[in-house]
């Protein structure tokens, strides 16, 4: 691990499954506007919002509504530097978690 990579750290509050998905598609943006998370996810409003809303809670991400020259305000969507590192984290904890696991490519691995 590198002085700039975070320390691995399993979060219960990313690891359910749409926080963590939330949580990738932010990662891989500086920001995402808050109807192609929706529509990159395939769930409700309501449910991208609850979601936002525990994440928003914990730190790990800000909302800023924007006003736009037509139509409504757009909502956009950021990880928090707490939240990056948290979401970096977890996927190493996971990565960690996982080294151990039988790949199809050796099955019998265990079974010597």
């Amino acid at each position: 691990m590198t002085s700039d990579q975070p320390a691995a750290r399993f979060d219960e509050l990313i690891h359910f499954p749409t926080r963590l998905r939330i949580m990738a598609s932010l990662a891989a943006a500086t920001e995402v506007e808050f109807g192609a998370i929706e529509e990159a996810l395939g769930i409700s409003t309501s449910l991208l919002s609850k979601q936002l809303t525990v994440l928003a809670e914990a730190g790990y991400l800000q909302r800023e509504a924007r006003r736009q020259p037509i139509g409504r305000p757009r909502t956009w969507l950021r990880l928090t530097g707490s939240g990056r590192r948290a979401y970096l984290g977890h996927v190493e904890a996971l990565r960690e978690l996982t080294a151990g696991v039988v790949t199809s490519d050796d099955p019998d691995r265990f079974s010597r």
